[in-house]
């Protein structure tokens, strides 16, 4: 009997943890979209081991609650180095002092770099201690309840945290909702059954007084109804799934932290076409080495225009605003030739990164690189990037990517446009349609590549160029409906690359035609062929692309060239069209099958509930699930935050002298931190050298002067010279720590003796035993005692 009974537990104890690893793992896999891969799985799945083996342990032992957090945590800094912070780790398992440190502080500060990150994160910048406390906290948590309770249901609580906590902490795409539900309900169901089947109450049945054709009946009947139950429990989870899945993106704890990416936040770089043009004619904007023969460098692509600005579409998942974080192998089933290039910003500077078809990889390095790549987003369908760090002088990067072949018009010939839905455009100017019409049945055009070419001739050949710099004829900047039907309704069309795209973007989008405008930059005839192209304001352009099927998107050029410039304001460079030939445009095209989308519409007020909610249940699994952890660092946050309080006070005051008060005040603070004692009501001076002879920091003295020059001067310190002071002064208590140990720093942070004025009280109480002392030697009362001892020894 007492084998069966030890088996039964062994069992029961065996199925427990078995289906707690599973459900924990399935809500583990959610951080999947977040780590961009499978980086962080080995972590997850020695946390849920190495929580379900204290759990164990702990329920074989019968040890309480302290006892198993105690066990917790000394599991949490024994295996986190190697685990979540193998940087920090000798061969990446023996833990340093640096581990100890980086646990023992990323316990708190790991959830807010996790939110505060642009995904998917690296697993490398220690990331991966968020996974480790979530696997490791559920999995003592569920563990511990599933083999200890008789109603195992509880310990389904801490895995749902766990989906949810992973949910919140996650991005808006999530990982593979539909196999988590089937798994979630499909284990939860076979293993609670199993569980109620090897009850002992259950057991406990006679089955010798069972009759036997019965109790095969009965077996059956449960096997069906298990078989029922599970396939049931699969359904719901699909259903589940299929219903919960949002249509929309879903919200997130690091959406009200990060707001999500919207490229329509930033200005239209055609708005600046002019201004570069007029600007930096001569300036050296950047270099690119290695950019393919005919290659273009091309900094947008935009299709929306709503008669003031030609911008990406303000749309859905397969618009041009639907950036996705940069990432590696981004185009991979694109066809041409592999090439590296090398980009060098010199005078540029902006958002818009600028690039080469097809990107597949993009490299940043030097010193911001890490701060650009956070920042960086890409539209593979428009092949265009952006970094929300913006580009500066001195930052570099290379792109990976493949040159498409060269499309000809022959291979065009046979070619139909592509069926891409555009957003509609607006405000476009009258009889632009008629005007595009007339273009294409005067050229007798026929094919689509021939309809494009007849626009393209039509605004290359029959206007005129003129930026409208000084010296040049008036060409107005801009391309507003205004500014386009002033361009089609005078004497002569007159204008450049920016007015030119546009205006022939517009009279095919009129025409059914799917095109875009792009602007970027390529090389002149001079400098085509050179290793090096070295881009100036002068070589700005914008262009059209077309979109052929089975081709892609195909260059058009209608700009004019350069040094076709009217001769007088009276040239009449074009034909009239014949307006009685009007042939009707082409018959829409049937749209490619898309999944369906729907706009977002949602209002912030609206989200607001959304967040708080989403908020609240994340405050509370965080709460419960690192009570120990927070309790332990707890005196860590109080007095940090008090510190740093007072600092705050001190470095915001009103008037600039109390800042520079402050700032010495905030030095003696952490000098007493160290050990220093200073008595109250010493000068400066005098503090420093207590300061300097106590922690041997030689530049305190000089700060004391600085200090009482700016304090007690004629005129009232500037913000330059606070900020200087504030800057010496964080040097020098950097300086206090330097040559001390990891634990003396420790204390000297966590110590309360600045903040309570207990090294100053100290000081003073030893001056007054001091001066005691003193004074009691020199009473007279003792002198003549002393006199008298003398004289009497002094006797013969």
């Amino acid at each position: 009997m007492t084998a069966v009974t030890t088996a039964r537990p062994v069992r029961r104890w065996a199925l427990d943890l078995g289906a707690m690893a599973v459900l924990l793992l399935v809500a583990l896999i959610g951080f999947w979209p977040t780590f961009g891969g499978a980086s962080f799985m080995l972590t997850a799945i020695g946390g849920i081991l190495l929580g379900l083996a204290v759990a164990l342990v702990c329920a074989w032992r019968r040890w309480g609650v302290l006892v198993i957090a105690g066990i917790t945590i000394v599991v949490y800094f024994l295996f986190g180095g190697a685990l979540a912070l193998p940087q920090t780790t000798i061969a990446s398992v023996i833990p340093t002092l640096d581990t100890f440190a980086g646990l023992a502080l990323g316990a708190v500060t790991s959830w807010k770099q996790l939110l505060t990150t642009v995904a998917p994160v690296s697993a490398a910048d220690g990331h991966l201690l968020v996974v480790y406390l979530v696997a490791l906290l559920a999995a003592v948590t569920a563990g511990s309840l599933a083999v200890r309770l008789r109603q195992a249901a509880w310990a389904l609580l801490p895995v749902l945290g766990a989906f949810v906590l992973v949910i919140a902490m996650g991005v808006p795409d999530p990982a593979f909702p539909l196999v988590q539900g089937v798994v979630l309900a499909v284990v939860t169901v076979i293993w609670l059954s199993l569980r109620a089947w090897w009850a002992p109450q259950n057991s406990a049945v006679d089955v010798s007084q069972v009759d036997p054709t019965r109790a095969a009946h009965m077996r059956t009947r449960r096997l069906i109804g298990g078989v029922a139950v599970v396939a049931i429990a699969a359904g719901a989870g699909i259903a589940v799934s299929a219903a919960t899945t949002p249509i929309e993106p879903r919200q997130v704890f690091r959406d009200s932290i990060i707001p999500p990416f919207n490229v329509r936040d930033y200005a239209s770089p055609l708005q600046s076409f002019r201004g570069t043009v007029r600007d930096q004619k001569e300036k050296t904007l950047f270099t690119v080495s290695g950019l393919p023969d005919g290659a273009r460098v091309r900094l947008a692509a935009m299709d929306d225009w709503d008669g003031v600005v030609y911008n990406v579409a303000d749309g859905g998942p397969e618009s041009s605003s639907a950036f996705a974080p940069l990432r590696a192998d981004m185009v991979p089933e694109a066809e041409g030739v592999p090439a590296s290039v090398r980009v060098e910003i010199a005078d540029y500077s902006g958002v818009w990164v600028p690039g080469v078809t097809a990107t597949d990889d993009l490299t940043f390095d030097g010193s911001r690189a890490e701060e650009l790549r956070r920042g960086a987003y890409h539209n593979v369908g428009t092949e265009t990037t952006i970094t929300t760090a913006g580009l500066t002088k001195g930052d570099a990067y290379t792109l990976d990517v493949i040159v498409p072949p060269k499309v000809t018009d022959e291979q065009l010939a046979e070619a139909s446009f592509a069926n891409i839905t555009l957003p509609p455009t607006k405000n476009v100017p009258e009889d632009l349609a008629t005007l595009a019409a007339d273009i294409i049945s005067d050229a007798e055009a026929e094919t689509d590549i021939e309809r494009v070419r007849a626009l393209e001739t039509y605004f290359a050949e029959g206007g005129f160029f003129s930026h409208g710099l000084e010296g040049e004829v008036l060409s107005r900047a801009g391309h507003t409906a205004e500014r386009i039907a002033t361009l089609l309704g005078g004497d002569q069309m007159i204008g450049d690359d920016e007015q030119y795209a546009v205006v022939m973007a517009l009279a095919a989008r009129e025409m059914g035609i799917p095109a875009r405008v792009v602007m970027g930059y390529y090389p002149d005839e001079k400098q085509e062929g050179e290793p090096v192209f070295t881009a100036t304001g002068d070589d700005v352009h914008a262009w059209v692309e077309v979109a052929f099927e089975g081709f892609g998107w195909v260059t058009i050029n209608p700009t004019p060239p350069e040094d076709k410039v009217p001769q007088d304001q009276n040239t009449k460079p074009r034909v009239d069209p014949k307006p009685q030939v009007l042939q009707p445009p082409p018959p829409p095209q049937e749209p490619v099958d898309l999944p369906p989308t729907v706009p977002d519409d949602r209002e912030p007020e609206d989200d607001t509930p959304n967040i708080l909610g989403i908020i609240a249940v994340i405050l509370a699994i965080v709460g419960v699930s690192l009570l120990v952890l927070l309790i332990l660092a707890s005196p860590f946050i109080v007095i940090g935050a008090w510190k740093a309080a007072k600092r705050r006070s001190r470095r915001l005051a009103e008037r600039r002298s109390d800042r520079i008060s402050g700032g010495w005040d905030e030095l003696t603070d952490r000098a007493i931190d160290y050990g220093a004692r200073l008595a109250p009501g010493g000068t400066r001076t005098e503090e420093a050298a207590v300061v300097e002879a106590a922690l041997t920091v030689p530049t305190v003295t000089a700060l004391a002067e600085r200090a009482d020059g700016q304090v007690f001067g004629p005129a009232e310190p500037t913000d330059e010279e606070v900020d200087a002071f504030w800057n010496d002064v964080d040097a020098a208590v950097g300086g206090m720590g330097k040559d001390v140990g990891f634990w003396k720093r420790l204390k000297a942070r966590l110590s309360i003796r600045s903040l309570t004025g207990k090294g100053r009280i100290a000081a003073r109480m030893q001056d007054l035993k001091d001066a005691a002392t003193a004074r009691i030697r020199r009473e007279p009362g003792n002198i003549d005692k002393n006199a008298k001892r003398s004289e009497s020894e002094n006797t013969p």
